[in-house]
């Protein structure tokens, strides 16, 4: 008999932690490559943020993926953010591809190991959770995924990538989305 083995994303609620969240799309492929799901991404955290709220300090859509760094208020746990952050994509998605193109279902398909057939945006599970206990970290962390577009070769600098934080910090202008640039504490030079 063979057992399958579903790896879980770990997430330690920490009061007063950080999180540089990452998730990727199903196989990996470019969802984020459309002019429509990253807007829906970012409507999706916009509500979630609403009804669970968290600071949003940075954030990258990448082709393929997603990187965050977030605060989240006092028992707000991750697994929700993650959740109606996640979900709306998913539906949207297929709302969309059932809709407008049918034969994209088939990049969705995912069969599992009983046999059952479902539609994924997401790869399964809940990506990676990194806890950033200090101001050091959480802006390196937003340097790095700031930085990822241009290491792609996709831009640049870091303001060039519209899916991207970077140009709300260089600018002051809440574009595409609202960072909370007032409750990022500053890095202390020593």
């Amino acid at each position: 008999m063979r057992y399958t083995v579903r790896r879980h994303r770990k997430s330690f609620d920490i009061i007063g932690d950080a999180h540089c969240l990452t998730f990727s799309c199903f196989q990996r492929q470019p969802f984020f490559n459309g002019r429509y799901s990253p807007r829906w991404f970012l409507d999706a955290v916009e509500q979630a943020r609403s009804k669970h709220p968290f600071e949003l300090w940075a954030f990258v859509i990448m082709p393929e993926h997603v990187h965050m760094v977030i605060l989240p208020h006092e028992g707000v746990k991750i697994r929700t953010i993650l959740s109606r952050t996640k979900h709306p994509v998913t539906r949207r998605a297929l709302h969309f591809v059932e809709k407008n193109c049918p034969s994209f279902a088939a990049r969705m398909i995912d069969r599992q190991p009983n046999g059952k057939i479902t539609h994924r945006f997401w790869l399964r599970g809940g990506g990676y959770d990194r806890n950033l206990r200090s101001v050091r970290d959480v802006h390196e962390k937003i340097r790095y995924i700031h930085e990822n577009p241009v290491r792609r070769g996709l831009v640049k600098c870091p303001e060039d990538w519209q899916w991207s934080s970077a140009s709300a910090w260089a600018s002051d202008i809440d574009e595409p989305i609202r960072i909370d640039r007032e409750s990022l504490p500053p890095l202390e030079i020593l």
